[in-house]
């Protein structure tokens, strides 16, 4: 069995033409292919269908037993979108044994998850598909204008644009544009190291499993509730400690905030990894390597958050406290079980030859 496989990694099926995938077999994808076209003509997956299903003619005309499957992501490409394309293809697998696969791919986009696929298949080739276009200076014009239409074009690129032209004339009204500038540089790198490392895609993940673990009534809800609770607590304490001395200096303050802040906020990412594993067990009554991993790596870090932070202080104002070998036992026992935790990661995923063997914490 020869598996043709066509990537929709921002799901334009989906969002346009209202069509779930994994979309399987010749009939059902020509259908899809034409409800996309229809809802928007100048999408290029439609063109990598109509080829995937040319590809697939192709293939059993020569015999072979073969079927053609179109896989889709999400609109927030990233890690959420490819793990939604893996767990499609996983279920394509599991109803049709394939030994290998052709993937069919409109542009470079897609073939990010070719190692994706090939960890579960032998490729035999990607072939990609190339949409003629006049390359006149009209035709760029309109190019421009539909990329401005597309809402992930907008998103990353107009809204921090408009944001910036908003926040500097609120500040140059006010009469405090330095400031302004400033705040704009600040939210600028968050909002790079947001873009950065998909974090918008992991808070909005994480609602949508808080949304559906209160609909299911699952424990994990009550215990992200206590992890956010124990985060504050932190965050407080370590604000009150912070305005508490007035006369010290910047340093020495903003080191006993995070050092009183801490064991809240690693104590809290404990309760919230807690949850998880125990949903886990209750669903499949198995836990999995993930959840020791976690913790080792949770105290280790802790550790060596708490000895970094104190030999500073140690270092910066020479304040009366543990000894300094006390402090360096912190660090090197942290360094340690960090160490440790990513070694038995690595044991864990060369003996079962997975990728994330911390996957296995979060439900299926």
């Amino acid at each position: 069995m020869r598996l043709v496989v066509c990537v929709d990694r921002d799901d334009d099926l989906g969002r346009k033409a209202g069509v779930p995938g994994p979309v399987v077999g010749r009939a059902a994808v020509l259908e899809a292919a034409a409800k996309l076209g229809i809802a928007d003509p100048g999408d290029c997956d439609t063109n990598a269908m109509y080829a995937a299903v040319q590809l697939l003619d192709e293939i059993r005309r020569h015999g072979d037993e073969s079927e053609i499957v179109v896989l889709t992501g999400s609109p927030k490409v990233g890690i959420f979108s490819d793990r939604r394309v893996a767990e499609q293809f996983d279920q394509v697998l599991k109803d049709h044994p394939a030994g290998s696969a052709h993937l069919v791919s409109d542009g470079a986009e897609d073939e990010y998850l070719f190692p994706i696929l090939a960890s579960r298949v032998r490729i035999d080739g990607v072939h990609r598909v190339y949409v003629r276009q006049n390359a006149s200076i009209e035709s760029t014009y309109y190019t421009v204008i539909r990329a401005l239409k597309d809402p992930k074009f907008r998103t990353k690129t107009i809204l921090p644009l408009a944001l910036l032209f908003i926040a500097l004339g609120l500040a140059a009204a006010a009469g405090v544009v330095w400031w302004g500038v400033v705040t704009l540089l600040v939210a600028a790198g968050v909002y790079l190291v947001a873009w950065t490392f998909d974090i918008d895609e992991m808070i909005i993940e994480s609602l949508r499993s808080a949304s559906s673990d209160i609909r299911q009534g699952s424990v994990a809800f009550g215990f992200a509730l206590v992890s956010l609770a124990l985060v504050s607590i932190g965050f407080l304490l370590g604000y009150n400690q912070y305005v508490g001395h007035p006369g010290s200096a910047p340093v020495p303050r903003l080191l006993l905030f995070v050092s009183t802040g801490l064991l809240w906020w690693f104590v809290g990412g404990e309760v919230w990894e807690s949850g998880r594993a125990l949903r886990r067990y209750l669903s499949s009554r198995k836990v999995g390597a993930g959840y020791p991993i976690v913790t080792i790596s949770i105290v280790g870090l802790g550790l060596l958050s708490y000895g970094v932070v104190s030999m500073i202080d140690y270092f910066e104002s020479a304040a009366l406290g543990p000894p300094l070998w006390v402090l360096v036992a912190f660090f090197a026992s942290g360094f340690a079980l960090t160490l440790t935790a990513a070694l038995l990661a690595q044991y864990i995923r060369g003996r079962t030859g997975t990728d994330e063997p911390a996957a296995e914490v979060s439900p299926s």
